[in-house]
């Protein structure tokens, strides 16, 4: 009995994870910013500001508190999905899911860790999605440059840049 139950409560939380049986690809980039983590963790989680920091966001709905709205175009290709806040810990950490019915599905968390003795701190996001393609759709992307590793390195040197002088290469813009 005890064995069903652990079974059961396993298939629960296996029906919560947007990349089940460790499918997805894996992505974990860092870099430093001279901001506070409050002014960057502010920034983040207001969601509609992220297009202005990442290039392929068209645009972000907060829904409610934790739930929002993603648009994405990867060229002609557009994206859509929803996501949701699973863990928060205000100046520290964003953990979001996304839902069933996402163009691609993905969870991943931002942290923002002050660098001792500066007034810098190190951002840190990682996340696993399931490539809409498989991983195929993955070696395809490499083969064009559009490897998702370097995406997400390119939008974290948009973020430092925003935060840091106001502008990016994205769309000018003054803090």
């Amino acid at each position: 009995m005890a064995i069903l139950a652990r079974k059961r409560d396993a298939d629960i939380d296996r029906s919560r994870i947007s990349v089940p049986d460790n499918r997805g690809v894996k992505i974990v980039k860092t870099c430093t910013i001279n901001r506070s983590p409050q002014e960057l963790f502010q920034f983040w989680r207001r969601f509609e500001n992220l297009p202005q920091v990442m290039e392929h966001v068209i645009s972000v709905e907060q829904l409610s508190e934790k739930e929002s709205h993603w648009v994405a175009s990867t060229g002609k290709k557009k994206f859509e999905w929803n996501s949701l806040v699973i863990n928060e810990h205000p100046n520290e950490l964003i953990a979001w899911r996304t839902l069933d019915g996402s163009d691609v599905m993905h969870a991943g968390s931002v942290r923002f860790t002050p660098v001792a003795g500066t007034n810098s701190t190190e951002v840190t996001v990682q996340f696993e999605y399931e490539p809409p393609a498989g991983k195929v759709g993955v070696l395809f992307a490499k083969l064009f440059g559009k490897e998702p590793g370097r995406q997400v390195e390119k939008d974290l040197e948009q973020f430092k840049t925003f935060m840091e002088t106001g502008e990016t290469q994205i769309g000018k813009s003054t803090l």
